[in-house]
């Protein structure tokens, strides 16, 4: 049923999960797994050039820069990919459209992402973002 499964991590405890259950799908079905990571990109303005985040970015300081997010997806793999195909893309943009991007390049037949941030209504949150503009199935497992 599934041959391609995306799911996204930022290294938290909550994305464990998601990754967790995303490799025990590929591997029953024997499917690959695609681990995506995003890091925001550069913001412009007077608290980018300050140095300081910009209140306007609800990632602030928990942005992961390129190295870190290719670190945390990389991990992912080692930890949860035993056994199964994976691969790694770590993309500089928006989580949300970074996964539903990657999704959409690998022909991907289910995308799983963590439920962490479902309660946010001002600004959203990468599963209802996913949700709402994934090319295929989305399963949204709990994590809080």
């Amino acid at each position: 049923m599934f041959k391609n499964i995306a799911v996204g991590t930022d290294g938290s405890s909550t994305a464990d999960k998601a990754v967790a259950a995303a490799a025990e799908l590929a591997r029953q079905w024997g499917a690959k797994l695609h681990v995506v990571t995003a890091q925001r990109p550069p913001t412009t303005g007077m608290a980018d050039l300050a140095g300081v985040p910009s209140p306007l970015d609800p990632w602030g300081e928990h942005a992961l820069s390129q190295e870190v997010a290719i670190e945390v997806g990389q991990r992912a793999i080692d930890t949860w990919a035993t056994g199964i195909t994976a691969d790694l893309y770590g993309v500089v943009g928006n989580p949300a459209q970074a996964i539903c991007d990657v999704a959409t390049e690998v022909g991907a037949d289910l995308v799983v992402v963590g439920s962490k941030g479902m309660h946010r209504r001002v600004l959203g949150s990468v599963p209802n973002s996913v949700s709402h503009n994934a090319p295929c199935a989305v399963l949204i497992v709990k994590t809080d």
